[in-house]
């Protein structure tokens, strides 16, 4: 599948920087999508850090890198070896060169690229697959979007890739990346997160189940979502006179993976799951997110002690968005979402729903099947 949207994405970051930072969770198809890109040039060199010749080569990298005169340099895996950024900044520095730098975690995860790269550096993060891409949301909300999970044969094979892939990212990932969690417990964590997922994080309550801090809690959470797992939604203060809650919730980011840490094999597994609901309002919230191309510092939650509530709000070139989403077969307006229009000033709420048909429910407030999604910015 060619993925047009990143693809236009990396060509507008060089006419910028000289950098261009592929950054997303492993598998998610960084590699296949740096392959197609580069595609257009006569000379690319590729870097794999996961590939121990490669690694040999860079243990002199000022000297190999300033070395290749090719029209594009790929280095794959970049979390591996951090110290390559100052590397990069002197050469873009000395003389025009492209760099097509991949990586599985965060830009919080990978601070010196933050720090020593500022300014030659464009950041891209490459997503699953959405419903834009695929048109299937059933199938897509039950595997998820990563490439080989949405494409394999079967939901048996899906399940099985999704299963393996957990394992293989915390006995080898996590520790790859320098930190040192024992596997057991950072699959427990994952485990109580799905059985949580879209609640309010409550650290201390998880701590005394695993038997850790509530520190040590959060410090784990953050790995998962500087690794793309996990999204900590925060939630927004306006300047009202009800008590807003001021814990963020967080989600499980791909519903193929939830699902997988839930056990939900099979469409008929998931529409007896007793959260279902909770699933689809993670699934649907990452759709919304993805169709907006929003950033973690663009997007809330809003609640307050009395019970009013917006799942999403997007704010965002100069606009405020809500997102109300119910798993329904009969959205309408509830007193919750009215205060919500109010209080935040939106200029318009959504009530994003499962089915297709998409219709006004009243000034500023429209019904929106999930398959409809489209920007409005």
């Amino acid at each position: 599948m060619k993925r047009a949207y990143f693809l236009d994405q990396i060509a507008f970051q060089y006419k910028i920087h000289s950098v261009c930072g592929l950054l997303g969770p492993r598998q998610v198809g960084k590699t296949t999508l740096a392959k197609q890109y580069a595609a257009q040039y006569q000379n690319v060199h590729f870097l794999d850090l996961e590939n121990p010749v490669d690694l040999a080569r860079l243990e002199n990298p000022m000297l190999t890198l300033s070395n290749i005169n090719s029209d594009l340099i790929v280095i794959d895996e970049i979390q591996r070896r951090p110290d390559l950024f100052p590397v990069l900044r002197v050469l873009v520095d000395e003389k025009p060169r492209k760099f097509l730098i991949l990586g599985s975690a965060s830009r919080d995860l990978l601070q010196q690229s933050s720090e020593t790269l500022a300014g030659r550096i464009g950041y891209l993060e490459l997503t699953p697959f959405d419903i834009s891409e695929t048109k299937e949301y059933d199938k897509l909300w039950l595997r998820g979007g990563f490439p080989l999970s949405y494409l394999a044969d079967s939901n048996k094979e899906s399940y099985a890739w999704r299963q393996a892939y957990i394992s293989t990212f915390m006995e080898r990932d996590i520790p790859n990346l320098g930190f040192n969690i024992p596997p057991t417990q950072m699959r427990r964590l994952w485990m109580m997160l799905a059985h949580n997922h879209g609640n309010i994080f409550n650290g201390s309550q998880l701590g005394t189940s695993l038997g850790i801090t509530h520190y040590l809690v959060r410090q784990y959470v953050e790995i998962l979502a500087g690794t793309f797992m996990v999204r900590i939604l925060n939630p927004w203060f306006e300047n009202t006179q009800k008590r807003q809650v001021k814990s963020p919730k967080v989600y499980l980011r791909d519903s193929g993976l939830l699902h997988a840490l839930l056990g939900i094999q099979d469409e008929e597994g998931l529409h007896v799951y007793p959260r279902l609901g909770a699933s689809w309002e993670g699934f649907a919230l990452e759709e919304i997110i993805k169709t907006y191309h929003a950033q973690p510092e663009e997007c809330f939650f809003w609640a307050t002690q009395s019970g009013a509530e917006l799942d999403l709000l997007i704010i965002k070139d100069g606009k405020r968005l809500g997102f109300e989403i119910k798993y329904t077969d009969s959205p309408k307006i509830t007193k919750s979402m009215s205060i919500a229009l109010e209080d935040l000033n939106l200029d318009h709420l959504y009530l994003v729903h499962p089915h297709k048909d998409s219709f006004p429910l009243a000034d500023k407030i429209t019904a929106l099947g999930i398959s409809d999604l489209k920007p409005t910015f």
